[in-house]
């Protein structure tokens, strides 16, 4: 096992990563930029290392200089979290090329799965369903006539990155060239890859998404399902387990399938198979997540599988000490990210003057939030995560408002009354919800 790891992230997963490894009794390094210097990941870890300037690009993106850190102090491995370098294939190399061990899949598997063109001829050769598309478009002439081929409406999206980025809806043939342009320009700019493809836009459908448990001799463990569907332009808001759309026969296919994708691309470690899911029960292959997931505390709080240590377990050498039938659902889990309401504050940012976090059995706040914390405005306007459990999905709707209710952040806008709008729906309550949900509540 490994004596020191450096988290090669800031804020609430930054947190988690080293409460895991104290539990673990790893001595952990934070690195940071000049505008965390006070934030709570920098002052939890046992040693930290000021890596450049608030721009992502000089410090959280800097992977010279996070590899020095790692070597000055020390450190056999490396977790990237999510978000920033976790699905980079280049630093994954310049890991194992210093000798340093990449908390993740393998360099190759990152590129391929993280290329979704290549993605998904992997996952057509495994005989893993997907959505009707094209390959990756080289011109408008092939824009137009692929376009063609699946029909409107249709989806645009980026053959690297995720996170909603670089993905356009076009309706109709007169819009295809502009959104074209639009989705390739902001791939490149969030990406460095300006290369897209297009799918057939299935709708209504549920976003719905495997996690997996991979080791270094092929154990593959399927946890339950999570349902992701409520979004805000691409962004998830809202994530439950078990979602109350699948029953225990689906359950078990698209755990088969999921499985059958992690084998064919040789996966090892955490990851996540993403599927759409439509009215008549058919899914389809939608893109794998190289890394931990954001919504990842609901699979653990509905399992009791703490999904951090298990990556840093099989990034040791560890092989799963569980199979799948050793995996149960205990009741329901909810997560509600709390995110900065920049329409209240442009930049998101603000001093927290007043917190207040909610408590009682299975409920669950991870946040970078102290009192007195000056939230920087340069990064993403997550500020927290809410995650409950209980022994029914009526039960877990009703505890999570109680949480939100009780919970309190004054300094900065935020979203919770918004939550609580959201679980208080009754197409929600009724788990009769999709993608387009927060569209139609305009």
């Amino acid at each position: 096992m490994f004596s020191k790891i450096l988290i090669a992230n800031r804020g609430e997963i930054a947190v988690r990563i080293i409460r895991a490894c104290k539990e673990m009794g790893i001595l952990s390094v934070a690195v940071y930029s000049q505008a965390d210097s006070e934030s709570i990941h920098v002052s939890m870890a046992d040693e930290c290392i000021c890596i450049g300037s608030h721009m992502a690009i000089n410090s959280y993106l800097n992977q010279n200089a996070i590899i020095t850190a790692a070597l000055v102090t020390g450190c056999q491995a490396i977790h990237p979290g999510y978000g920033f370098l976790s699905e980079n294939a280049e630093f994954a190399a310049l890991c194992k090329k210093h000798d340093i061990v990449f908390i993740g899949p393998d360099a190759d598997v990152i590129a391929k799965m993280g290329d979704k063109d290549i993605a998904k001829k992997t996952m057509i050769k495994a005989g893993v369903p997907t959505v009707p598309g094209s390959g990756v478009i080289e011109n408008t002439k092939q824009l137009k006539e692929e376009a063609e081929k699946i029909g409107y409406p249709l989806l645009i999206k980026a053959k690297a990155g995720g996170g909603g980025r670089g993905i356009r809806l076009v309706k109709n043939a007169e819009d295809i060239e502009k959104a074209y342009m639009i989705a390739s320009a902001e791939a490149k700019s969030a990406f460095g890859d300006g290369g897209v493809y297009m799918e057939k836009y299935l709708y209504p459908v549920k976003h719905i998404e495997i996690q997996i448990l991979a080791d270094e001799k092929g154990g593959v463990v399927c946890l339950p399902e999570r349902e992701c569907s409520i979004q805000l332009k691409n962004q998830k808001l809202i994530e439950e387990s078990p979602s109350a759309a699948i029953n225990c026969e689906l359950r078990e296919k698209m755990m088969s399938v999921a499985a059958k994708a992690v084998k064919a691309c040789g996966y090892v470690n955490a990851g996540t198979i993403e599927f759409l899911l439509d009215k008549d029960n058919k899914f389809y292959f939608m893109e794998m997540n190289t890394r931990l997931q954001v919504e990842h505390p609901v699979t653990e709080m509905v399992t009791g599988i703490d999904i951090v240590k298990w990556q840093i377990r099989i990034a040791a050498g560890v092989l799963l000490n569980f199979s799948q039938k050793d995996v149960e659902i205990r009741g329901c889990s909810i997560e509600c990210r709390i995110n900065a309401d920049i329409t209240a504050n442009k930049t998101g940012a603000g001093e927290v003057v007043f917190l207040h976090i909610p408590g009682g059995p299975q409920v669950r706040f991870d946040t970078l939030l102290y009192q007195g914390y000056k939230i920087p405005p340069y990064y993403d306007s997550l500020l927290g995560k809410l995650i409950i459990q209980a022994n029914t999905r009526e039960e877990a709707i009703r505890k999570m408002k109680a949480s939100l209710c009780e919970l309190v952040i004054e300094g900065t806008g935020n979203n919770i009354n918004k939550q609580i709008e959201i679980l208080s729906d009754g197409d929600f309550c009724a788990g009769e919800y999709y993608t387009n949900f927060m569209e139609k509540r305009g």
